[in-house]
């Protein structure tokens, strides 16, 4: 009962530190307003993401303390993910460069006039997808320690494994084309210096020189390959056809209202996506990528058809953009808990730890011992482990649903801009498209990778490739590969196949792929059903034909 009373007081007290409640609790609001101002900025800037953001606001926090620097931390990181969706459903250009998958149907409806559909779902999914995760934060801290040392290599590559079989679902009907662009994403993971010997691999060195083929050591340039195919098909597109982003009128005010309505009309969905993004999120080294584009072969997998996904079907908004943010409070179960990052962002987070004086472990999760005991005895204020702990999924809910709110209050406004013309938005998108390629690494070889993965995307947009596959190699294989070989170092080379979590998730790959085979059969067997009534005569009509015939 003592343990359950630290709980809710923990939890109750980590809500008060930072609100506007209490002197203390007053500045770490305002740094987590400052927080949210700067995310939503960068968000809205492709390429750069939640990582640089805390990368760069880092020593700003070295005369805060824990609460105001982590909500300061926390607040931006929050909302980078939110905004980001906003550049892709209006100019097909990725906020984050691994988290993609909203432009495959985010963007399609803002060309056809529903940006403001688009932009009312994924903000509101968005959020929905931030509480969860921070509920799942708060409700796993008792839990976590055996969920966490439950995953080891075996199942990190399962994991892999069983997203690279989402291929199938996101090849758009056509399971050839689609299994051939997710081969070219995994050998383009390949590109890079063999991770144990340091070797270099596939990275062109007779053909560029070793002094040009030196920015492939580090592997191909997500955020480049994304850029282009995504966003430079949509500029040749615009130059072509002389008009705005939309093909039509986006109406009164886009739908935005309609668009939070789908986000409670499939309710089940967004929760499922919501639940399947913490999940991954909790699983350290997957990340944001995986989470999303898992989320939209979900979404893709659980509908009844399949033909309208990737040409502006809500869904494919909904399932990773509640994924998307939902993440977060996963990610910070391990990194909090043992000290092990769940993500890049948290890989970052945890030098605030070091600035702040904290381990994390044990200590973050007691609801009795001062986080600062030095500080503590000289009668200084500071939180307990636990209220601390609390006081981070605070700040993922209240920052989110402050950026939400503020979003639409401009959702108006952001949807008008997919009806400006084309020859002004142009700039614009090449702008960001530049600052996309550019800014993650600060090479101009990346932007000639912009401009050959952009004519690649053209090309198959022209002849119907499916892109979102290749996105999806390029993400898992690292995670695949890294995996396998410490399996077979650790367990032997066919020993790790016995683990009961291997078992369990190659069951699941396997109804992965037989499910959508099976709704394919069912699919084609109604068809036809359906033909076979439209081609047989009706008994009217057999006997008119008969009475004519006897007259």
């Amino acid at each position: 009962m003592e343990a359950i009373n630290d709980y809710f007081g923990a939890l109750l007290t980590g809500l008060t530190d930072v609100l506007p409640l209490s002197e203390h609790g007053s500045e770490a609001f305002v740094a987590m307003l400052l927080g949210v101002a700067i995310g939503f900025v960068v968000g809205i800037l492709p390429g750069l993401g939640g990582a640089v953001t805390l990368a760069l606001m880092l020593p700003f926090t070295f005369d805060m303390d824990a609460t105001q620097a982590f909500a300061f931390l926390l607040g931006a990181n929050a909302v980078v993910a939110t905004t980001g969706d906003i550049t892709s459903v209006l100019f097909g250009v990725p906020g984050e460069g691994i988290s993609a998958a909203v432009i495959v149907d985010g963007h399609p409806m803002a060309k056809r006039g529903e940006a403001g559909r688009a932009l009312g779902a994924v903000l509101m999914s968005s959020l929905i997808g931030a509480v969860f995760g921070a509920i799942v934060l708060a409700a796993a801290i008792p839990v976590v320690r055996p969920i966490v040392l439950a995953i080891g290599s075996p199942e990190f590559f399962m994991l892999a494994l069983l997203g690279i079989t989402f291929v199938a679902t996101l090849s758009g009907g056509n399971m050839v084309k689609g299994l051939t662009v997710g081969a070219l994403g995994l050998a383009l993971a390949m590109i890079r210096l063999e991770p144990v010997t340091s070797i270099p691999r596939y990275t062109l060195e007779g053909v560029l020189g070793r002094s040009e083929s030196l920015f492939l050591w580090d592997g191909v340039n997500f955020v480049a390959i994304t850029v282009g195919l995504f966003a430079i098909p949509e500029i040749i597109d615009l130059a072509v056809k002389g008009t705005g982003i939309a093909e039509r009128s986006a109406g009164r005010i886009g739908g935005v209202a309609q668009g939070v309505r789908d986000t409670f009309r499939h309710w089940f969905l967004v929760f499922r996506c919501s639940a399947l993004g913490a999940y991954i999120g909790l699983v350290p080294g997957l990340g944001g990528g995986p989470a999303q584009w898992m989320s939209y072969a979900h979404a893709v997998q659980s509908a009844d058809s399949k033909e309208d996904f990737g040409k502006g079907r809500i869904e494919g908004v909904l399932g990773p953009g509640a994924a998307n943010n939902s993440k977060e409070g996963g990610s910070l179960i391990p990194t909090i808990a043992f000290g092990i990052p769940g993500s890049l962002s948290m890989a970052i987070l945890l030098g605030a730890f070091l600035i702040q004086g904290l381990v994390p472990g044990p200590n973050l999760l007691d609801a009795n011992t001062p986080i600062r005991p030095d500080i503590a005895a000289l009668g200084g204020w500071v939180p307990s482990g636990l209220e601390l702990t609390f006081s981070f999924v605070w700040v993922l809910i209240v920052s989110n649903i402050i950026t939400v709110a503020v979003c639409f209050l401009f959702l108006k406004w952001l949807a008008r801009i997919t009806e400006i013309r084309g020859t002004l938005i142009i700039p614009i998108i090449l702008l960001l498209v530049y600052l996309g390629g550019f800014t993650v690494a600060n090479r101009s070889q990346d932007l000639m990778l912009v401009i050959i993965f952009g004519l690649l995307g053209w090309v198959m947009v022209k002849f119907d490739w499916p892109r979102p596959p290749m996105l999806l190699g390029l993400v898992l294989a690292p995670i695949a590969e890294t995996n396998l070989r410490v399996s077979t170092q650790v367990y032997g080379t066919y020993g790790w196949m016995a683990e009961p979590g291997v078992i369990i998730i190659a069951l699941l790959m396997l109804a992965s792929v037989a499910y959508p085979v099976w709704q394919d059969h069912k699919q084609k067997k109604r068809e036809e059903q359906r033909a076979a009534v439209t081609a047989s005569p009706s008994p009217q009509a057999g006997s008119g034909d008969g009475g004519d015939g006897a007259a």
